[in-house]
């Protein structure tokens, strides 16, 4: 999967540690979102379909601590 940078960083900020923890808290975190965060809400919905499309496997494979 490739995420962009903007991607990594949030999901490195907010991950617990594996896969469903980490849609878990996204999915949960956006639902909190107000108008004023529409930023941040387009980029949870681009990283979301990512996590749902990759194994627990391939999650913890990766690095989410992106090269800055």
């Amino acid at each position: 999967m490739d995420f962009s940078k903007d991607e990594m960083i949030m999901m490195m900020l907010y991950s617990p540690g594996n896969r469903p923890g980490l849609i878990s808290t996204l999915e949960d975190m956006k639902g909190q979102l107000t108008g004023d965060d529409a930023e941040l809400s387009v980029l949870v919905d681009s990283i979301l379909p990512k996590l749902n499309a990759m194994t627990d496997e391939e999650f913890n494979g990766m690095s989410i601590c992106p090269d800055i």
